[in-house]
């Protein structure tokens, strides 16, 4: 992985991204204490995780075809540099709790934070394809995501729990000016828009999502990550009841089983970065199939002790899964779609689960727990055989125009 960081350009890029998902997780984890702390509804938390993840996931792939064929180093710190603004608006009015306002900010927060997730991993491809290190550089965000994801949700706690929930949205906004000022002193190192033909948004976006439905790889890719995404997480609204209802146990035991799955997600992450030279087809049928597998020993699991290990199983799964679909993605798709496609499949992860939610919910209210991980493991099968029909990574690369 230390290759990638000597790609000119790069650093930049992997430090944005980073920093990136460990705001969008404070901000969120702390505008979900306001909320509940505020309205005391749990139909008010709910609705700000619609506003700030799900309603975005809609609207982000058409502002990032309008802005993936400009200069990056103007348009990702300009994204970031609103995303500060958006947080230090929600700073402002914390004491003076307004919820429409508060969805407002948390949708253009979400809006902001998906749209420069996808325009990142365009560039990103774009810095590291011609040095042949991009399996690397992924591997090291991939890393770096995982922390950050376990760091953000923790950092909120604390700093809510010792200062104010105004003062996390204070420091996240102070961390994405950073990011801001971070891509613009990096500026000469960061990749031009590829060449193409100037054309509207609108136009932009119908001629990506004609790429993405013709072209032989990245459509059954995207589609079936997002149908796998929707089967991982049907189970997570309903895991508390499975823990503490279903296997008899305590909050502790619950926690547990929880870090478990995060315990393996930190392995299959360093277990990618080790894999440099296996097929990326292979990995992601094999880690996709790990987390179907997972599931189906939960669903069965007698004890905490089974489940935790179906859990480990799952979150290393789970660490290698996202990287090696999106590293075939990008392996796979022409220099110009490369923003686009890979913000599509960011905003495809951000809305799918929404639906998995209320299937898990409702197959336990109806049955059981068992029932939703049976559900999913069958789900998550089903993928891996769709898949493994055709090849899902290009034995060759894919002609410029061919879609």
């Amino acid at each position: 992985m230390r290759r990638s960081l000597r790609v000119r350009g790069f650093p930049a890029l992997a430090t944005s991204y980073a920093i990136n998902e460990l705001g969008d997780n404070l901000g969120v984890i702390a505008l979900a204490i306001l909320v509940l702390d505020r309205t005391g509804s749990a139909l008010a938390v709910t609705a700000l995780f619609i506003a700030g993840k799900f309603v975005p996931a809609f609207a982000a792939p058409a502002l990032t075809a309008a802005l993936d064929h400009r200069s990056v180093s103007r348009v990702l710190p300009a994204l970031y540099a609103l995303e500060a603004g958006a947080f230090a608006g929600l700073a402002a009015i914390a004491d003076a709790f307004w919820l429409p306002a508060i969805l407002a900010f948390a949708f253009a927060d979400g809006l902001l934070a998906l749209t420069a997730r996808g325009l990142s991993r365009g560039a990103i491809a774009a810095v590291l394809t011609p040095h042949d290190a991009l399996r690397e550089g992924n591997a090291l965000i991939n890393v770096v995501f995982a922390v950050m994801s376990a760091a953000g949700p923790v950092l909120a706690g604390l700093i809510v729990h010792e200062w104010s929930v105004a003062t996390a949205l204070w420091l996240d906004a102070g961390s994405f000016l950073a990011v801001a000022l971070l891509l613009l002193a990096s500026a000469r190192s960061l990749p031009e828009p590829a060449a193409g033909p100037r054309e509207r948004w609108r136009a932009r976006v119908r001629d990506g999502l004609s790429y993405v439905r013709g072209h032989p790889i990245a459509g059954r890719l995207i589609a079936g990550q997002a149908v796998a995404i929707l089967f991982f997480t049907l189970i997570i609204p309903i895991e508390v009841v499975y823990a503490k209802e279903t296997l008899s146990s305590t909050s502790l035991g619950f926690g547990i089983l929880i870090a478990s799955w995060g315990a393996g997600i930190l392995l299959g992450s360093a277990l990618f970065a080790r894999m440099r030279t296996a097929p990326l087809g292979t990995l992601v049928l094999i880690s996709t199939a790990a987390i179907g597998a997972a599931y189906a020993i939960m669903a069965g699991a007698p004890t905490l002790l089974i489940a935790c290990l179906g859990s480990v199983v799952g979150g290393t799964g789970n660490g290698v899964q996202w990287v090696a679909v999106m590293t075939a993605l990008q392996e796979a798709v022409e220099e110009r779609y490369q923003a686009r496609t890979a913000g599509l499949l960011e905003s495809a992860a951000a809305a799918v689960p929404g639906v998995g939610y209320i299937i898990g919910g409702v197959l336990t209210a109806t049955v059981s727990p068992r029932l939703a991980y049976a559900v999913s493991a069958l789900g998550v099968g089903v993928v891996v055989l769709i898949w493994a029909r055709r090849p899902i990574v290009p034995r060759r690369a894919v002609p410029v125009g061919e879609h």
